[in-house]
């Protein structure tokens, strides 16, 4: 019978992994794994902190300190001297005729300027979406007006809207349909600087409406056009559905930003008159009534207390938007 001789690899053991070098000494070992534990877990925190740290200290503390200026009596004049009014400087602004033509003529300013500029810009993104010659051209040079700073736009605006010798004038009259005040009338004054406002950022919702085209699928635009659906009914069926979260998004931010006016009326006239809204206050928003109470008047509590009734209106709008926005969604699904 045959026998088989074990070969000399067979008693060789198989080799060991090397064991993981320790470190020299118990109490060195243990530090460094309570650091690396330490680094691992606050190292995220680390890294968001300067964030929080700028919101602190530019955010969080001017709103609160904010608020703690408008439960107390501060003037201009003695910053160092405040004494507890409570609520008293919100029941002043409530009770003032002021702050609710100021109110109202954000309302109305803030209306007539967001719904023409985003149908506006809805259109222009619509027509910059199909494959033009110069496209590039045309993105920069609809988004130059919001590169022009407030000032500039303003100034230049109150030379077309003047009562003498304004462009604008000139061509009404040059039609035969006179002149107009456009400054010192209720409505006038308004739809002038709604004007402005629209020719400053129409071209900046331009650009995020034509963002947001670009992103939807071609997949629908060919389907709808399989079934026969023409260029205006792709728009309604297909465009504005797919853009509801960004129409929803700009009307937000342009009612903040309507709620912020401040340049624009107060650059009309390029005089005093502007620092109070008009010689009737037409024109006055909320900015320019904080303004008037706090750096004009010098009442630095009312000012304060009319910056918090700004964050109410506010989030009471941002609410109002976003209740819609779900009822929306609801309805198309």
């Amino acid at each position: 019978m045959a026998t088989t001789t074990p070969t000399r690899d067979a008693h060789i053991p198989p080799p060991r992994r090397p064991a993981p070098p320790r470190a020299a000494g118990g109490r060195g070992g243990k530090w460094r794994s309570r650091l690396w534990r330490f680094d691992d877990k606050a190292s995220p925190y680390a890294y968001i902190a300067p964030f929080f740290l700028v919101f602190g200290a530019f955010g969080l503390f001017p709103l609160v300190y904010t608020g703690w200026i408008a439960l107390h009596h501060v003037e201009m004049t003695g910053l160092d001297q405040m004494s507890w009014v409570g609520w008293g400087n919100f029941d002043t602004i409530l009770h003032d005729s002021e702050f609710w033509t100021s109110v109202a003529n954000t309302f109305v300013i803030g209306v007539i300027s967001t719904v023409p500029q985003l149908l506006m810009a809805l259109g222009l993104a619509h027509l910059l979406n199909y494959k033009l010659r110069a496209s590039t051209f045309f993105r920069t040079l609809i988004l130059t007006p919001y590169a022009t700073s407030v000032a500039s736009a303003a100034l230049v605006f109150a030379l077309v809207f003047r009562a003498d010798g304004g462009i604008l004038n000139w061509l009404l009259h040059f039609i035969g349909l006179g002149h107009t005040n456009w400054a010192n009338g209720h409505w006038t004054s308004k739809i002038a600087i709604s004007a402005i406002v629209i020719w400053r950022w129409t071209g900046y919702n331009t650009l995020i409406y034509l963002a947001a085209m670009q992103a939807v699928p071609t997949d629908l635009y060919e389907a709808a056009a399989i079934d026969g659906a023409s260029r205006w009914q792709q728009f309604r069926k297909v465009t504005i559905p797919s853009l509801r979260p960004t129409i929803l998004f700009t009307i937000v931010i342009s009612t903040i930003g309507a709620m912020q006016l401040f340049g624009e009326p107060l650059l009309l006239e390029g005089g005093s008159l502007g620092a109070t809204g008009g010689n009737e206050n037409q024109y006055e928003t909320l900015s320019v009534y904080l303004y008037h109470y706090g750096w004009g008047l010098g009442h630095l509590g009312p000012a304060a207390a009319v910056a918090w009734a700004m964050l109410a209106l506010l989030l009471i709008i941002a609410g109002i938007n976003l209740l819609v926005g779900r009822l929306v969604r609801k309805s198309a699904a």
